[in-house]
């Protein structure tokens, strides 16, 4: 069809039909640049996950992915921002539990989480760590929660930030060992790492993104994996369920959602591009150096997942009576 052919059919086309004229000449999606929101700030676990996928999606279709960071009250001033964005397929939102799951918890949400996003759906997972600095006299968990019952002074632990999945860990080991640490926040994990390395504090649980070249070094030794099973990156690391906690699981769960009203068939090719992006073999090394395990479920997988995710997190966030200050 030439331009004036083009031009004719366009000026004898009923109005109603001119909107599915113009996304025929789009082309199929993606066909322009695709924005990923993750409400965390630059350099963090989320972000780096995030930049690695974005540039392997870049990659496989052509089209540029851009990450923007858009962080700040555990990732719910970025949510609030992607709620408001076009859901034309251009706009995603790539952010860990900690921010779907647990912050409308805590915090007043100028969105809904149920109302205002669609799951793509899952992506991966972390495990976090429960680490010590290498001047610590203790090797085991059992050795952490004896020396905190009999020391005379109170231990303290390293919060990178309250709600984050870091911080539910130390609740949950509190809760369950029947111990009491004090907190001393940090402004994220960067600030927080520091602050055990230069022994402000005593403690910290971290996802292993963040600590894996510590631990490598000697620097942070890891007393326990919060996953169900041994993370194969740190396979001398148990798991909190073989060291006598049954029950304690804390996973940093990476999801990717997208504006309600996102097309269907959108939502499909951005899984499939996913999956296809997460298991191809060149990628390996570069998830295991920031302790991903990809796995990337169906969109159709994602609302009972977070029913049950966020069920989850309510009920402990309400029983621990955690909150913002």
């Amino acid at each position: 069809m030439n331009r004036r052919h083009l031009l004719q059919m366009l000026a004898a086309a009923p109005l109603a039909t001119l909107p599915a004229i113009a996304r025929a000449q789009e082309g199929p999606w993606p066909n322009r640049a695709v924005t990923i929101v993750v409400p965390w700030p630059a350099g963090g676990p989320t972000d780096t996950f995030a930049r690695v996928l974005a540039a392997r999606l870049s990659q496989d279709t052509g089209r540029a992915f851009v990450v923007d960071n858009r962080g700040g009250a555990s990732g719910t001033i970025g949510m609030a921002s992607a709620a408001r964005a076009k859901p034309d397929g251009y706009t995603f939102i790539f952010a860990p539990n900690s921010t779907y799951a647990i912050a409308p918890h805590l915090y007043q949400t100028a969105y809904s989480q149920e109302r205002d996003f669609v799951g793509v759906g899952l992506l991966g997972a972390m495990p976090l760590f429960m680490l010590v600095p290498r001047s610590s006299p203790v090797n085991s968990v059992a050795d952490y929660v004896n020396l905190v019952k009999q020391s005379r002074t109170p231990k303290a632990y390293a919060n990178s930030g309250v709600g984050a999945t870091s911080h539910l860990a130390t609740e949950m080991l509190m809760e369950m060992a029947g111990i009491q640490v004090t907190e001393v926040g940090y402004r994220g994990g960067g600030p927080a790492i520091q602050g055990v390395l230069a022994g402000e504090t005593d403690m910290l649980f971290m996802p292993g993104a963040a600590v894996m070249s510590f631990m490598q070094s000697g620097d942070l030794r890891a007393l326990g994996n919060t996953m169900r099973v041994r993370s194969p990156l740190a396979p001398e690391v148990p798991t909190f369920e073989e060291l006598g906690f049954p029950g304690f699981e804390v996973v940093e769960h990476i999801g990717l959602m997208a504006p309600a009203g996102t097309p269907p068939a959108i939502l499909d090719s951005m899984n499939a591009a996913c999956a296809r992006a997460l298991t191809a073999p060149d990628l390996k090394p570069r998830l295991d150096a920031i302790a991903v395990t990809p796995g990337v479920r169906p969109v159709a997988e994602w609302p009972a997942y977070f029913a049950a995710e966020n069920a989850k997190w309510r009920d402990f966030v309400r029983a621990r009576n955690i909150r913002v200050q």
